[in-house]
């Protein structure tokens, strides 16, 4: 048998000017590669995790005791808030774009019963779930919430905060206070907004679970820790009806973090081998966003994305997301049609934009963790490079002017 040795593999630096992940903070990598070589119950790992623990619940402004963070990306927040989802629950979920959809999907495998997954195992249509699809572009309203929560009286309800798929902003607290009224559980997304929004989940008390995700506001590295924060009806309900889950069960990764029937312990009791690496980088991302403050990291995310909404739109772009992170627009009518050309020329030069991941097909540009000029204006004119090669009517003066009026500077393209 034979067999290639391949080369080292060499992975560019590039700019994640997308819906995220974003550009990991310079800090956070510092503080993974710098960590000793360590095993994970070494004493500072686990000093690590309590702190980590505690900052989670002063950047989510809450005293839910059951806040602690799942090893992974933000699917695995939102498995393990949904593994409290047991087959023939009543569930009614709101879809306003790609994720939410996904989220919804997840929502009707977690509540079909066997006979219905047999009959779809990859699609199951589970007659408990109504999935509330709100069109694209759309957001999902406190109007809506109310009237589909008065007509299914559901025991869960599901919404996305921030919906990147479209760069909506839904309505949280018409959705908090429909699902107090009803008494249902309400359980929300909050991949996008957490880190970004200057919010605090107690003031949600119809929202029983959130999950989100290490890699974009808190601008950590994927594969870390991604938060989830629970109520004690949501963990009530979870002991009364048990889960169809050992990794992701919140009760089990609850005493992992040393969260034992309500109460924070001396040492974890449920055994995962995690990395000291990936503890020692969130809690620096944890760290530096408490540093900084969330007032003013989502007052800086308003201002820099206006910016950015401000050029596109002088380019001749439709702008229709209200997301502080995320831009989403159509391009000119001339360029209408050429969208994935755009993207693609430019992520073949290391810009890295996203389409929308379903239809219809938009430009995302994002700017986690690019707040200050000289990132927002590079990818302004980055864009507007683009744009003019594609065949675009784009006055560089004009941008330029642009930049200058609201960061008072002008740097030659």
């Amino acid at each position: 048998m034979t067999f290639q040795i391949f080369p080292p593999l060499e992975i560019p630096e590039t700019l994640a000017a997308g819906p995220g992940p974003g550009n990991t903070d310079a800090r956070v990598l510092q503080a993974f590669a710098n960590a000793g070589v360590a095993d994970h119950m070494q004493g500072d790992v686990l000093r690590g995790m309590v702190e980590c623990k505690h900052m989670l619940r002063n950047i989510w402004g809450t005293d839910n005791t059951y806040t602690f963070a799942v090893a992974g990306t933000g699917w695995s927040a939102l498995d393990t808030m949904f593994s409290a989802v047991m087959p023939g629950d009543k569930v009614v979920a709101f879809a306003n774009g790609t994720f939410s959809g996904i989220d919804a999907l997840t929502l009707r495998i977690k509540a079909a019963t066997p006979e219905e997954h047999a009959a779809s195992p990859l699609d199951p249509q589970a007659a408990s779930v109504t999935v509330v699809d709100v069109p694209h572009g759309q957001p999902v309203t406190g109007e809506l919430v109310e009237a589909a929560l008065e007509q299914h009286k559901p025991k869960w309800a599901f919404m996305a905060h921030w919906e990147t798929g479209s760069g909506r902003v839904n309505d949280l607290r018409g959705f908090s206070d429909a699902c107090e009224r009803h008494g249902v559980m309400g359980l929300v997304d909050a991949v996008s907004s957490l880190g970004v929004d200057d919010f605090s989940i107690d003031d949600y008390p119809g929202i029983a679970g959130w999950a989100s995700c290490p890699q974009k506001g808190l601008c950590c590295l994927p594969l870390t820790y991604a938060p989830v924060s629970f109520t004690d009806a949501f963990i009530e309900s979870l002991r009364a009806t048990g889960a169809y889950s050992y990794v992701h069960n919140p009760l089990f990764e609850a005493r992992h973090w040393g969260i034992v029937d309500g109460q924070d312990v001396e040492k974890g009791t449920y055994h995962r081998t995690h990395s000291g690496y990936a503890v020692a980088a969130f809690h620096e991302s944890l760290r530096l966003t408490l540093q900084e403050g969330l007032a003013r990291r989502s007052t800086s995310y308003k201002t820099h994305e206006r910016v950015l909404r401000d050029a596109v739109t002088a380019m001749g772009c439709e702008v229709t997301s209200d997301m502080p992170s995320l831009v989403v627009l159509n391009l000119p009518p001339e360029l209408a049609g050429r969208e994935m050309e755009l993207v693609q020329n430019c992520r073949a030069r290391g810009f890295g934009i996203w389409p929308t991941l379903s239809a219809p097909v938009q430009v995302r540009i994002g700017i986690l963790n690019q707040l200050n000029r000289q990132a927002v204006s590079r990818i302004v004119r980055l864009f507007a490079e683009a744009m003019r090669e594609l065949g675009g009517n784009v006055d560089y003066e004009e941008i330029e002017a642009l930049l200058e009026s609201r960061y008072g500077t002008s740097i030659a393209a």
